[in-house]
């Protein structure tokens, strides 16, 4: 079966990845399963093949060190510069703001586990399966390493609330029970529900601390990985120096996965010379600014750099403690970390680009292997590459990218506000373009689910049914 991107939202996936799922100990729904909770085995990673040259090592990196730096500065969150000036952050420890256990993480990790776990599970990108893990975690400590939500930023919960106010309002518009909204999966109706959830001038942090899946994900399409890198923050955060500073991150860590050296990741020419990767919009002045270098101060918090929640300061703080880290994760993160204010978001933005660019096996062994749940996290990166590789085969097949080329520049030209309205007519004339394709490509082993519950090769979004591979033949060679 293809998984056209645009399109992800239609298919119902059956493999047994039951950990993908909102699951409770409980049928009241009162107590959930944390990701240690979830029975991770061997038998539960990708398939990668023991060749493959998939950068492996440097996704897994990315997510974990996303997390060690989340995990780090989780007790001293919000503490000044002046507190961690005296009393500098040095090892992995519990306790303080939270009161965590050494290696638990908090939101950051949380929101970047629900965003893996939906492009896993729609093989692709679909903002609205996204929003709704957001709203799962929020609801119900989904992805939590506590099993609550204990930790959220204000744009963050403001948009989850939002999304859960349109929710209501187009179950009532279209007839829908609002119970079967978190299963929507009619292809018109999510593309007519708008994502767009947050407010123009919203510019925080916390799009860009959980951003790493998706360069992860699409860093084989680079134009595909930074706009997507964008489009996931600007869910949630209106402003588009958000939209701008993912982007731009997004860049940096698909570049590291394609082996790009220090020097070239933190040049200041980096945009220009990778200008085909961001679209025809040029990049925000502010975040322009950081592209060409405003963070490489020597002085690090005596310069101006600063571990704040705005957006422009993050962005700032992580490439300062990436280039000033001495070519040393640990170092790095430290001092992330000790910058004070938002630690551990400055650490996980840090350690999501630090990590891509040293690799799994580079992380500080002491650290990774006390992080909560890092079986889960280990078994979600090799997901999100081998369901990645699989997304990329299928741009190669003619006809689909006329699909995804068409959704994307309907979901990338919309604005806060607006609907997401990709016409059955638009989508019928690009599907008619492939009508000699044969889709019953080798490299994908699937089973689709109607709404109704039935079983098939193919999901066919049209007629609102499955289909057997045999009769799509038929069709094709009629």
């Amino acid at each position: 079966m293809v998984s056209i991107d645009g399109f992800s939202c239609i298919f119902r996936i059956i493999d047994d990845k039951s950990w993908l799922k909102c699951q409770f100990h409980d049928a009241d729904q009162t107590s959930i399963k944390k990701p240690d909770e979830l029975e991770i085995s061997q038998k539960d990673f990708a398939p990668l093949s023991a060749n493959s040259d998939m950068p492996l090592d440097r996704i897994q990196g990315s997510l974990l060190g996303l997390t060690i730096g989340d995990a780090l500065g989780a007790h001293v969150e919000f503490r000044p510069s002046s507190y961690l000036a005296a009393n500098p952050v040095k090892d992995l420890v519990g306790g303080g703001t939270w009161g965590l256990k050494r290696g638990q993480f908090t939101d950051d990790t949380s929101m970047a586990l629900c965003l893996a776990n939906s492009l896993i599970a729609c093989q692709g990108f679909a903002p609205y399966d996204q929003l709704l893990r957001y709203k799962w975690w929020y609801r119900h400590g989904y992805m939590s390493s506590t099993g609550h939500c204990f930790d959220i930023g204000a744009a963050t919960r403001e948009s989850i609330e939002e999304f859960e106010t349109r929710q209501r309002k187009f179950a009532y518009d279209h007839n829908i029970l609002l119970e079967e909204m978190d299963a929507l999966s009619n292809c018109d109706l999510l593309q007519a529900f708008d994502v767009y959830c947050s407010k123009e001038g919203v510019a925080g942090n916390g799009a860009l601390m959980r951003l790493a899946p998706v360069p992860l994900f699409f860093w084989q399409r680079p134009e595909v990985a930074v706009d997507y890198s964008g489009i996931s923050g600007k869910i949630t955060h209106g402003d588009k120096r958000v939209y701008d500073a993912c982007c731009y991150y997004g860049a940096l860590i698909v570049a590291a996965l394609k082996g790009a050296t220090k020097n070239q990741l933190t040049s200041e020419t980096f945009y220009d010379e990778h200008r085909e990767w961001f679209g025809d919009e040029d990049l925000h002045t502010d975040i322009i600014a950081i592209a060409r270098g405003s963070y490489k101060k020597s002085g690090g918090y005596q310069d101006g750099i600063r571990g704040k929640g705005f957006i422009v300061n993050a962005l700032e703080a992580a490439l300062w403690a990436f280039w000033s880290d001495k070519d040393s994760f640990e170092t790095g993160v430290l001092n992330a970390v000790n910058l004070g204010d938002d630690t551990d978001t400055t650490a996980a933005i840090y350690g999501q680009l630090a990590g891509a660019y040293y690799g799994y096996k580079k992380l500080p062994k002491k650290w990774s292997d006390c992080i909560y749940a890092k079986d889960f996290i280990l078994c979600v990166s090799s997901w999100v590459t081998y369901e990645g590789e699989i997304w990329f085969k299928n741009q190669k097949v003619p006809g689909i990218s006329t699909l995804i080329n068409s959704f994307d520049n309907t979901l990338h030209n919309s604005r806060p506000g607006d609907s997401i309205n990709l016409t059955t007519q638009r989508m019928r004339a690009s599907l008619e373009a492939t009508s000699g394709l044969d889709i019953a490509l080798g490299t994908i082993v699937r089973k689709a689910i109607d709404p109704n519950g039935r079983i098939g090769d193919f999901y066919d979004g049209w007629q609102d049914c499955v289909k057997d591979e045999s009769s799509v033949h038929r069709q094709q060679k009629g």
